[in-house]
């Protein structure tokens, strides 16, 4: 986008027409989601926390994270045996019920 399509999309989101000004308002929250998304990624790249993002955007951490953490979760190191993380602990058959 080029700095003449921003001038173009702030003049039509004034239009007195209103399919002008509504495609227009379409595209800069477009515009502003995809930017928020670089935003985000580009903190998180420099180590900035949750909150920290959280608190530029004046949303609260839950609220970032669930939109821009999806994607970026640390994998477990696989297992010998192909597994991932904790092993559930074996059945001993040792389980006793209580009685009444």
């Amino acid at each position: 986008m080029s700095d003449g399509d921003g001038v173009t999309l702030a003049q039509e989101a004034s239009s007195r027409d209103p399919a002008v000004g509504l495609r227009a308002v379409r595209a800069l929250r477009e515009l502003a989601e995809r930017l928020e998304a670089l935003q985000v990624a580009s903190a998180r790249d420099q180590g900035w926390s949750w909150q920290e993002i959280a608190v530029c955007l004046g949303v609260s951490r839950q609220a970032v994270h669930k939109k821009h953490g999806g994607g970026r979760r640390l994998s477990l190191p696989a297992k010998p045996g192909g597994g991932r993380g904790a092993s559930p602990a074996p059945d001993t058959g040792t389980t006793q019920k209580k009685e009444r």
